[in-house]
């Protein structure tokens, strides 16, 4: 079975240009797997954002748009006050991780993309953690196929002091890896993990680089 793992962060933007890529991929590899590690862009930044950072990150964003055709709207860090810190949107995802343990990396991505799509499209805070629990179960419903996530006990599992840790060790696995830049894709092999995509990249390119890679088996 071909695995990957999948280094990003719900608001790195370039992460969310990549989503349409990465998921045009694994259509082509229905059997492969997937395992996303949360990378933590700008986690637990604790700096109120300033105009000249705001139209740095607006700068990237409107990059990105342009690559990638996605929609983005500016309202997700508008407000007053906003902190761009990007762990409890990772946490979210590691919450979704724990609640349930058996869901495949493949449709965990549904959530990973819900929050993507909730800061970048719609414009909402997904640092308040009120709001990540209504977007997030929502997107583990879908995932799952079920019914049975509510956004009050997803807040509660979003606030754990244990789900604060796991998140924590994704960011720590990630830093022992040596990567700093998001996405990143590899390829596990018995070898180790080989590099796939670092950085956006577009899908023809992604299959060109896994051929390549398992052809030097």
């Amino acid at each position: 079975m071909t695995q990957f793992l999948y280094i990003a962060d719900p608001m790195c933007s370039w992460c969310y240009g990549f989503g349409p890529e990465l998921l045009a991929l694994l259509a082509t590899m229905p059997e492969a797997r997937i395992d996303i590690v949360l990378g933590g862009l700008r986690a637990y930044n604790k700096d109120v954002m300033d105009d000249e950072k705001r139209a740095m990150i607006l700068e990237h964003w409107q990059h990105v748009e342009e690559a990638s055709g996605l929609p983005f709207t500016r309202n997700g860090m508008a407000q007053p006050n906003f902190i761009y810190d990007t762990e409890p949107a990772c946490r979210a995802v590691v919450a979704a991780r724990i609640l349930d343990d058996e869901l495949p990396g493949k449709s965990l991505l549904v959530v990973f993309h819900a929050i993507q799509h909730a800061f970048y499209a719609e414009g909402k805070d997904v640092t308040d953690l009120q709001v990540l629990a209504q977007v997030a179960s929502a997107a583990l419903n879908l995932a799952a196929d079920t019914d049975s996530f509510d956004a009050q006990s997803f807040y509660e599992t979003l606030s754990a002091p244990a789900t604060m840790t796991e998140t924590a060790h994704d960011f720590e696995q990630v830093q022992r890896w040596g990567i700093s830049g998001f996405p990143a894709l590899l390829l596990v092999k018995p070898d180790g993990l080989h590099m796939i995509a670092a950085g956006y990249t577009k899908t023809a390119n992604l299959i060109t680089a896994l051929s390549q890679v398992q052809a030097a088996e």
